[in-house]
Formats: structure tokens, sequence, C-alpha cells
């Protein structure tokens, strides 16, 4: 335990140009008092740690000092061959930096682990695209990507709706959801979130735009993600599920607000049936999404979409009376 922290801290060291005790003990979970008897040893190895006193002080190697990756378990190894998603990068224009990182790390990892590239991707695979879509790349992506990288401003042309407009982007970081990229810029101020694939045109502005240090990705895509499917709730139906509706709900709808009205929903009642409030975009996708849950879900409420059900399985209804 203690010598894989000692790794862990080294491969810090390196990453930076110094770190404090505080930040040391964040990272590796535990007191400033330990980080203090790790970098003692660490000495005592033979490792250059040098410790600045004051207060902006802290720990740093010195020298150029470099380890190996010789520490790495075959576990870390294949973790590690498993951390890049090989069509996204493709997509990206980085295919051939991903292969040659790789080649990289092979070389440096002991014999007896140099087949953990091959075993991983033999075990694990990512098709990012959802079912029925075939998977396509935004032709401006590579150069999108190229300024993501490098902080520098965008000039691009977005089409909206009939029309284009014109945008000064900072790009900050790009996503991949189910198959389809999107781009988070910040613009005039405000933070932006662009598919990829309607950029008309992009040109890059030749400026870097300073990145803000507290911006991170993942939290940034979560908060918008919750803001969009929010927005795009915009109204509610009222329903009775039978066990076996109550299963496909999920499938049929947003998954998230099916789970979430299932789980704040009264127990069944006495004939099994659920009662469900259940948050929709508009009347007509409802109608189209609980149609195929067909006898095991009512539409309670509004009374206009329940005679619109009505209605069509009246009408399926005839169809197999006909063939009868």
């Amino acid at each position: 335990m203690r010598a894989a922290r000692l790794i862990k801290m080294v491969l810090l060291l390196q990453s930076r140009a110094s770190m404090t005790g505080a930040e040391l003990a964040e990272q590796l979970e535990v007191s400033e008092r330990t980080v203090a008897r790790d970098v003692l040893a660490l000495s005592e190895a033979g490792v250059p740690v040098y410790a600045d006193r004051g207060r902006a002080g802290g720990y740093r190697l010195i020298g150029g000092y470099r380890t190996r990756l010789t520490g790495l378990g075959r576990a870390e190894a294949e973790a590690l061959f498993l951390s890049g998603v090989p069509s996204a990068l493709r997509e990206m224009g980085l295919g051939d930096a991903a292969s040659a990182a790789r080649l990289k790390v092979s070389a440096a990892l002991l014999p007896e682990l140099r087949d953990a590239a091959d075993g991983a991707a033999q075990r694990f695979h990512l098709d990012a695209p959802n079912w029925y879509h075939e998977p396509d790349s935004p032709p401006l992506l590579p150069e999108i990507a190229d300024a993501v990288w490098d902080d520098r401003r965008l000039l691009g042309r977005y089409r909206r709706g009939g029309t284009e407009v014109e945008r000064v982007l900072e790009p900050y970081g790009l996503v991949l959801k189910a198959g389809v990229w999107y781009l988070a810029a910040r613009v005039d101020a405000s933070w932006r979130v662009y598919r990829v694939d309607r950029f008309a045109a992009v040109e890059p502005s030749g400026e870097h735009f300073t990145r803000d240090r507290d911006f991170a990705l993942p939290d940034f895509w979560a908060e918008r993600a919750a803001d969009f499917l929010r927005s795009i709730l915009r109204t509610e139906v009222v329903l009775r599920l039978t066990e076996r509706g109550v299963r496909l709900l999920p499938l049929a709808t947003d998954p998230l607000s099916a789970r979430a009205s299932l789980a704040s929903s009264p127990t069944p009642d006495a004939r099994g049936w659920t009662t469900v409030t259940l948050p929709v975009e508009t009347f007509d996708v409802a109608y189209e999404q609980l149609l195929g849950l067909g006898p095991e879900c009512e539409v309670l409420e509004p009374p206009e979409l329940r005679a619109r059900m009505a209605t069509a399985l009246a009408r399926a209804a005839a169809l197999y009376d006909a063939v009868d």
C-alpha cells in the first residue's frame, strides 16, 4: 500500500512544478504528517525530492528527475489502454498521435505486460452511436479539436433553423454524446453548447484566449444536460400502468424522468396498477411514446390525449377484428 502511494507521489511531482503538503495530502488521501514521512523515505531511497520552506513553499523534484513506468501492474496497464476511445480520437484527427503514445507506453512496460494493449482491446470495445444510427463524423471536427487543444479563438458560422449566424468562440471542450459531437464554448462572456455537425465553417482567428481555471468540462456538461432535459419536459401526463408497463416505461420514454416518477409514485392498487405523473416534452411526443406500451398503459390525463389514445387503439382493434 505504501509503495503504491510513494510511486503516485513521484508521478504527481513529475507532472507539476511544485505541490504543497496539503495538495499532496488531498491527492493521496493521507495526512500532511504522512506526506512528510513519505518524502523523507523517497529522499533516503535516492529520489531527489526538495522541500521549499515558507508560505509559498512545497515539494518538488530537482535535476529533471523522471521515473520509468515499470511500477505499472497488469490491471493498471490494461486500464491505461482502455482510457482512450479509438474512434473518437480518429474523428478528431488524433489517431496517429494516440497510436504513437501507446507504442511508447508499451515500450516502457515490463516485457510480461506488453500484451496489455491487445488484452484490453480483445475484451472491451466502446460503440458510441445509438442503435439504428450510422456514425457520422463532422468534417470540421479536426479543426475545432485543434482549436480546443491550443486555446485558440474560432470564427464560426453556425446553422440555426434556416439561417446562419456568425460567432467568435472560445472553444473549451468537446463532448461525444450518443454518437453526436458537441462543443462547449464561451461567447461574449456566456457559456454555450453547439452541435459540431451544424457548423457550416470555422476559421482560426490566430488569437489565443486565457482558459478559466475553474472550468470543469464534466461538471459543466452534467449541469447543461440536466438543464436541457428540464427545459424540454414542459408538461405532464397521468398514467396507470400494469406491472409490465412499469418495467417498460423507462424504455419507451426518457429513462431518467420515468424512473424518478416511478420512485415517487404510490404503491400499486389492488389490481396491481401503478398511477404515475410523468413529465413529457409535448402531448404529441407522449402519444408516440406511450402508444408502444399498448394495453400495459392507460392515459388518465389530459382528456385530449386519453381520447386520442383511445381512438388509435380502437382502430388497431378494428384491424384485428377484420382479420378474424
